[in-house]
C-alpha cells in the first residue's frame, strides 16, 4: 500500500499566507499574500498578470512546495486544443484490443460489438492531460493547477475553460461528467500580449504583478543569492532599475536581475564597472538592438547615476 504524506492545511490568514511565502523564499507584499489567501480561501482561480519574468509562474510553483501539493502545469500555446489539455483516448491501445479481440474470436460472439465498444472508451483507455489531471481524486490531496500564459492560447480555448474554472468539472461525451471532489489551488497566468475575456477574467481574482520597488528586489537577491553583499545587491538593483527605465524592446525582469546576480557570482565581481556590465549584458538584454543601444558610453551614464543616488542617499541617512 502507498502511502501519501498529508497536505499542509491552507494559510488561515493573510499572515500566515505572507509566512507560507517567505517560507519558499518568495518575498512578497501584503497586497499580493492576500488576494492570494482569499483565492485560496474562497476556491476562486488567481490571474495574474505582469510583464514576463516578475515572478507569477514562481508562486504556483512556491505554493505546490511549501502546501505539500502537486504541481500540474499546462503551458499555453498558440494552437493549444482539448485533447492536449484536458483528455484524448489511446488509440494505440485500442487498436491492440481490436486485434487481440479479433484473433481471439470473440468479436464474433453475440453482442461483442457493443461490449468493445463499450470498453473502447472506458476510463481504460483514457489518457488524462493535465487539466483532467487536475480535477481527478489525488490522495495527495487537490493539486496546484498552473495555467501559465492563456495570453499564448487562442480564445475559443479562453471559452472551453469557462466551466472548468467555474464549476471544477468537465464533461467527456462517452464517460459523463467529471467533477472535482476538492477542487485545486488554480493559478493562472498572463504576461498581457493581447487582453484576456471577461468572461475568464469573472470566473477569476485579479492581480496585477509589477517590478519590486528597489528594497524588496535588493532582499529577493539576498534570499535567492546569499552570496551577494547588500552594497552589491543595491547596485546591481540600481543599476537594472535604471536599465527598466530606458526605451527597451525587452526590459529585465525580476529573473533576469537574479540571473546577472548568480553570473556576477561566478565572476567574482564585488563591485560594478562598465567592462564588466558590457561584458556580461547578454544575462539583463536578450535583444541585439538592446544590447547594442545601452553597452558602452550609456552602461557608464546609468552606472554613474546609480552611485550619485547611493552615494546620497547614504549621507541623508548618516547620522547628524
Amino acid at each position: 500500500m502507498t502511502l501519501f504524506p498529508s497536505p499542509v492545511p491552507l494559510p488561515a490568514s493573510v499572515a500566515d499566507t505572507l509566512a507560507l511565502l517567505d517560507q519558499g523564499d518568495y518575498v512578497a507584499d501584503e497586497a499580493l499574500a492576500t488576494v492570494l489567501f482569499l483565492a485560496m480561501r474562497l476556491g476562486r482561480p488567481l490571474l495574474l498578470e505582469g510583464e514576463a519574468g516578475v515572478g507569477k509562474t514562481e508562486i504556483a510553483k512556491v505554493l505546490a512546495r511549501t502546501l505539500g501539493r502537486r504541481l500540474i502545469r499546462l503551458q499555453c500555446y498558440e494552437g493549444l486544443d482539448q485533447a492536449q489539455a484536458l483528455y484524448d483516448w489511446n488509440y494505440a491501445r485500442q487498436m491492440l484490443e481490436i486485434r487481440l479481440a479479433e484473433a481471439s474470436g470473440e468479436a464474433g460472439e453475440a453482442g461483442a460489438r457493443e461490449r468493445l465498444s463499450d470498453d473502447l472508451f472506458s476510463e481504460r483507455f483514457l489518457l488524462r492531460r493535465p487539466l483532467l489531471d487536475a480535477i481527478s481524486p489525488d490522495p495527495a490531496g487537490a493539486p496546484v493547477l498552473l495555467i501559465d500564459e492563456i495570453d499564448r492560447a487562442d480564445e475559443p480555448f479562453e471559452a472551453f475553460l469557462l466551466e472548468l474554472l467555474a464549476d471544477f468539472q468537465v464533461t467527456i461525451p462517452e464517460i459523463g461528467t467529471i467533477r472535482a471532489e476538492t477542487p485545486p489551488i488554480v493559478i493562472v497566468t498572463s504576461n498581457r500580449t493581447r487582453e484576456i475575456h471577461d468572461a475568464l477574467k469573472r470566473r477569476c481574482l485579479y492581480r496585477w504583478i509589477d517590478y519590486p520597488d528597489a528594497a524588496r528586489e535588493v532582499a529577493i537577491i539576498r534570499r535567492k543569492t546569499p552570496e551577494v553583499a547588500e552594497a552589491m545587491a543595491a547596485q546591481i538593483v540600481g543599476f537594472v532599475q535604471r536599465l527598466r527605465a530606458q526605451d527597451l524592446f525587452k526590459a529585465p525582469g525580476v529573473a533576469e536581475t537574479l540571473d546577472w546576480a548568480n553570473a556576477l557570482v561566478q565572476l567574482d565581481a564585488v563591485d560594478l564597472d562598465p567592462g564588466l556590465i558590457d561584458g556580461s549584458m547578454g544575462v539583463l538584454l536578450k535583444y541585439q538592438d538592446d544590447i547594442a543601444r545601452m553597452t558602452g558610453a550609456e552602461t557608464a551614464r546609468l552606472l554613474a547615476e546609480t552611485r550619485a543616488e547611493m552615494a546620497a542617499r547614504s549621507h541623508e541617512t548618516r547620522p547628524a
